[in-house]
C-alpha cells in the first residue's frame, strides 16, 4: 500500500504531480466535495501533508492526523503552522528555504524600476492610443532614475542580500536594518527603521518577520518622503495599508511596488486605483525554475520523513 499524502495546495508543475502520484496515494483536500467529512474518516491514515505558506495547517487539522510524519510547506512562510505544537509532537515541518531567493530578489528590483520609471502607466498610455493623441514629450510626467539610488533594505537575510547585490550593480548605496547587525556583510547597519527610511530613496521589505505587523507606518513613510519609494516582497502585514494608501494619495511618498498584501487576495480599492502603485498578485516565486525547485524540495522532505530520517529542511526537529 502506498503512503497516504494529504495535499492542501496545488502544485503547478505537471511532472512533479506525476511523480507524487507514482509514489504516493495523493488526496487533494482542495478538490474533495466534503473535506471535513473525509478527514474524519481517513485522517488517521495520513502519513504526510503538503501545504503552502499562506494556507499552512491548523492545529485542529493536525490533531486529526495522528500518524502524520511530516508537514512539507511549499514555500518559506511557516507562520500559518503551529510550530510549537509540532515541536511538542516531534513532527518535522519543512520549508523550501533558499529556492525562492533569486526570483524574489529579481521581482523586487523589477517592481522598483517599474515604480520609478512609471512603466505600467507608460504601457497603458501606448495601449490606449494616448500617444497618438498626445505625442508631445510632456504628455507623460518625467520619471525617477533608479541607478545610484540610496536603497534601504529591511531584513538582510537571503533575499535582502540578493537584492543588495542587484542594487549594487546599479551603483546604489545600500543600508539595512534587521534584528541585529550582520558581521558578514559590508553594508551599513541602521537599528532604527525610521532613520533607515530617512536616509533612503527607496525601502525594500525583505524580512520574513513572521511576528511583526504594521512596522511601516505613517512615521516611516513620512521619513521616506515625497521622493521616496516603497517595495514589499516580504509580508503584506509588515505595512500599515491605510497609512500607505493615504501617503500615496497625499503625495507624501512618490510610489510603491507591492507583491504582497494584508488580506490576500483582497487588495484595498484605493491601492488598485492609485497610479503611483505597481501591483503584483503575490507572484515573486512564480517562475518554472523556482516552482520546480520548490516542489522537488517538498518531495525530498516527504521522502526523507517517510524513510524515518530527519528531513534536511526541517525547522522543528
Amino acid at each position: 500500500m502506498k503512503p497516504q499524502v494529504l495535499q492542501l495546495n496545488p502544485i503547478l508543475i505537471p511532472a512533479i504531480n506525476d511523480k507524487l502520484a507514482s509514489l504516493y496515494a495523493v488526496h487533494k483536500h482542495f478538490e474533495l466535495p466534503d473535506p471535513e467529512g473525509w478527514l474524519r474518516e481517513h485522517g488517521a491514515s495520513i502519513d504526510a501533508v503538503i501545504t503552502g505558506g499562506h494556507t499552512g495547517i491548523s492545529r485542529a487539522m493536525l490533531e486529526q492526523l495522528p500518524s502524520l510524519k511530516v508537514v512539507a510547506v511549499n514555500g518559506v512562510g511557516t507562520d500559518a503552522v503551529d510550530l510549537a505544537y509540532c515541536r511538542e509532537r516531534g513532527l518535522p515541518v519543512t520549508a523550501t528555504l533558499g529556492a525562492l531567493t533569486e526570483d524574489v530578489a529579481d521581482l523586487a528590483i523589477g517592481l522598483l524600476i517599474a515604480a520609478c520609471r512609471n512603466l505600467c502607466a507608460g504601457d497603458r498610455f501606448v495601449r490606449d492610443g494616448q500617444w497618438e493623441l498626445h505625442p508631445q514629450p510632456g504628455a507623460i510626467p518625467l520619471a525617477r532614475r533608479f541607478s545610484g539610488m540610496r536603497i534601504g533594505i529591511v531584513g538582510m537575510g537571503r533575499v535582502g542580500r540578493a537584492v543588495a547585490v542587484r542594487a549594487g550593480a546599479f551603483g546604489c548605496a545600500i543600508h539595512y536594518t534587521d534584528l541585529r547587525a550582520m558581521e558578514d556583510v559590508a553594508y551599513s547597519f541602521m537599528p532604527s527603521l525610521v532613520d533607515l527610511a530617512r536616509e533612503s530613496d527607496a525601502l525594500v521589505l525583505c524580512a520574513a518577520a513572521d511576528q511583526a505587523e504594521g512596522i511601516v507606518d505613517a512615521a516611516v513613510l513620512d521619513a521616506l518622503g515625497p521622493r521616496g519609494f516603497l517595495v514589499n516582497v516580504a509580508r503584506g502585514r509588515l505595512v500599515n495599508e491605510a497609512d500607505l494608501t493615504q501617503a500615496l494619495l497625499d503625495g507624501r511618498i512618490a510610489g510603491a511596488g507591492l507583491d504582497v498584501f494584508v488580506d490576500e487576495p483582497r487588495v484595498p480599492p484605493a491601492l488598485r486605483q492609485c497610479e503611483r502603485v505597481t501591483l503584483q498578485a503575490h507572484r515573486a516565486s512564480a517562475t518554472w525554475e523556482t516552482r520546480t525547485a520548490m516542489a522537488e524540495m517538498v518531495m525530498a522532505s516527504v521522502a526523507q520523513a517517510l524513510a524515518g530520517e530527519r528531513p534536511a529542511m526541517s525547522l522543528t526537529t
